[in-house]
């Protein structure tokens, strides 16, 4: 039996203001889904960055996840593989945007040197 997963962001963040949401967050996606024994972590964190990443979502919920995976297991290597897979799928200003953030969270920061070199650039 694996550690169950206890999440409280919803009542911390948004409990006053909106509790049914805060109670669904932590209860029903994180207190059922997340502890389902159908997938392990590592997978569903995994399925968790790509949905974020096919949604285009790069705020801090895909930072979160990202981190999330790493601790869970996913290496530097399956990351760049899942990333550059999805891509191929979603879009390749997506993958652009969620390496910048894999790169950080995975010790590799992002410089201001690499925005420089992306901005303006053409194709030959």
């Amino acid at each position: 039996m694996r550690e169950k997963i206890v999440q409280t962001a919803g009542r911390d963040q948004l409990g006053a203001f909106a509790p049914m949401f805060a109670r669904l967050n932590d209860d029903v996606l994180f207190g059922q889904v997340w502890n389902d024994e159908a997938l392990d972590v590592k997978t569903r964190c995994i399925v968790t960055v790509v949905s974020l990443m096919a949604s285009g979502i790069t705020d801090a919920s895909l930072t979160y996840h990202l981190e999330n995976a790493k601790a869970h297991g996913v290496t530097r290597d399956e990351i760049a593989a899942i990333i550059t897979h999805a891509t191929m799928y979603v879009g390749w200003p997506k993958g652009w945007a969620v390496f910048r953030l894999a790169r950080e969270v995975w010790g590799e920061p992002v410089s201001d040197t690499d925005h420089r070199q992306m901005k303006g650039r053409r194709l030959p």
